[in-house]
């Protein structure tokens, strides 16, 4: 009973100069319903509630950031293992891929209108791969490809032009830039600085090819379906 009473004198000692029940448990070996039961008199002064109230949150961020850490570290081990798994890719893969790109991002032949071939996107690496589908499978020379941006008429453009002619190794002299209309009230979450707009490359005199691929996507259809 001495060696309780003398915990529970420490307990109570530690609590007013404003430890939490944590920090007070790794010195004073009890339960932690017995220290409860203890403290629940104990009352603390503002400024030893504030400390705790900070030390809660300190607690919770690094929480927070173990989360996050090991988040990042799944992602990146799933993503390393997925980009071993794909090999040296073939001619006739990459065919079917740009086919494939195409079917979802481009302008596809109408019956009751022909077309160029025109591509569209935002995203640089899909855009450098149908560029690189263009030129080694279809033959398509680079000067024969025209570029556009199409931009939120709110953004920074200039900086968006720059961009993506540095990242397609163009003159930002050499495409055009249209504008999207401005709207109060959207809910549209492509804004700040990551914002680039989106690509439209179209190739010149591509009318025939345009309906090849057409034919490549029915054919792929048939085959698969």
């Amino acid at each position: 009973m001495i060696a309780k009473n003398k915990e529970k004198e420490k307990a109570v000692s530690f609590r007013k100069e404003g430890c939490s029940y944590n920090e007070i448990l790794k010195i004073v070996p009890v339960a932690k319903s017995t220290l409860s039961l203890w403290l629940r008199e104990v009352g603390l002064s503002n400024q030893q509630k504030q400390r705790l109230t900070e030390k809660k949150l300190a607690a919770a961020r690094r929480g927070g950031e173990a989360k996050r850490n090991q988040r990042i570290f799944i992602t990146e081990k799933i993503k390393s293992e997925a980009q071993s798994e794909i090999l040296k890719i073939s001619k006739r893969e990459l065919w079917l891929i740009g086919i494939a790109l195409y079917w979802a991002e481009g302008n596809k032949e109408k019956n009751y209108k022909s077309g160029k071939l025109c591509f569209n996107n935002s995203d640089p690496k899909m855009v450098l791969l149908f560029r690189k589908w263009l030129v080694e499978i279809c033959k398509i020379p680079t000067n024969e490809l025209i570029y556009s941006l199409y931009i939120h008429e709110k953004s920074d453009w200039r900086k968006a032009k720059n961009y993506w002619a540095e990242t397609l190794s163009i003159d930002s002299e050499g495409f055009k830039v249209y504008f999207k209309k401005h709207s109060i009230k959207t809910n549209r979450k492509n804004t700040g600085d990551s914002y680039k707009g989106l690509i439209r490359i179209v190739a010149r005199r591509s009318t025939n090819l345009n309906r090849k691929i057409s034919g490549w996507i029915e054919g792929i259809c048939q085959k698969s379906l």
